[in-house]
């Protein structure tokens, strides 16, 4: 079989389907590449700052269309209404997000026998190593600018410490503060007051800006071009099996031919014996 294999006809044929085959390789990487693409890309309207009061409404259930979006909002902040959340990264460090109750100026209040006047958000106002390290917000009435973004579950089993919160959870920040509240959080990019603004990204200090970008778009498989990707596979394997086919015939036919020569050297065994007679 490998004398047969080693025929230059079938060395070349096997460089061929070896060439054949990697195109098809090719063609199946490519095919699976595009087996897998952003669901939406990211909207470009998220980043042009929205009124949080035209945005989201509190008492409602937080869509996800709302997520990411850049919002705007006027009010004040609460000294008394701040917490840590431990366990943040910050350029590969561990500390803490500082999470600051904001009053929103024209938000609707919400009814109820728990409900406050005033209807409140969590910000998140920026990070920092320690829990010492933490500022207080700033006062008076800021035009606060950030990114909204859903309620974080609460960690379960887990107890935090007295100042801490285990996330960013609107439901978990409310029984801390006993205040109405935003089905939702954001993260702040400016805290301005008479012009100036008192941002963890325009102060320098030991408050760290949080830089939360928009998060990157769902994947979805689109399984029609998946199942070109495992077909282009296929042919790849089915280019050298044709190869191998061919050289097993060609070996049966070489084998044939000798048994055929062999049946007539022994239907005719005087012409042999006069060829060697002298």
């Amino acid at each position: 079989m490998w004398k047969t294999a080693l025929k230059p006809r079938w060395i070349a044929g096997f460089v061929f389907a070896i060439a054949v085959s990697g195109v098809f390789v090719l063609l199946s990487q490519w095919q699976f590449g595009r087996s897998t693409q952003p669901e939406v890309p990211t909207n470009p309207a998220t980043e042009q700052v929205q009124p949080l009061t035209e945005t989201l409404q509190p008492g409602e259930f937080f869509h996800g269309t709302d997520a990411d979006q850049m919002v705007s909002a006027q009010g004040s902040y609460d000294p008394s209404k701040q917490l840590l959340v431990p366990g943040r990264l910050h350029d590969g460090k561990t500390g803490y997000w500082v999470v600051s109750a904001f009053a929103v100026n024209g938000a609707p209040a919400l009814t109820g026998a728990a409900a406050s006047p005033q209807t409140w958000i969590p910000v998140a106002r920026g990070w920092v190593a320690e829990p010492g390290d933490a500022p207080a917000p700033p006062s008076g009435t800021l035009e606060l600018t950030g990114r909204l973004l859903p309620s974080e579950a609460p960690v379960p089993g887990t107890a935090p410490k007295p100042g801490e919160a285990t996330a960013v959870s609107v439901a978990e920040l409310i029984n801390y503060w006993e205040v109405s509240s935003y089905p939702g959080f954001v993260a702040a990019t400016a805290e301005v007051a008479n012009g100036a603004d008192f941002s963890a990204a325009a102060v320098p200090g030991d408050l760290l800006a949080l830089d939360i970008g928009p998060q990157p778009p769902a994947q979805q498989i689109n399984w029609l071009n998946l199942f070109y990707s495992l077909e282009w596979v296929v042919f790849a394997g089915f280019a050298l099996f044709i190869w191998w086919r061919l050289v097993k015939d060609d070996y049966h036919r070489d084998l044939e031919e000798r048994l055929e020569d062999s049946d007539e050297d022994n239907q005719h065994p005087e012409h042999n014996q006069q060829e060697v007679q002298p």
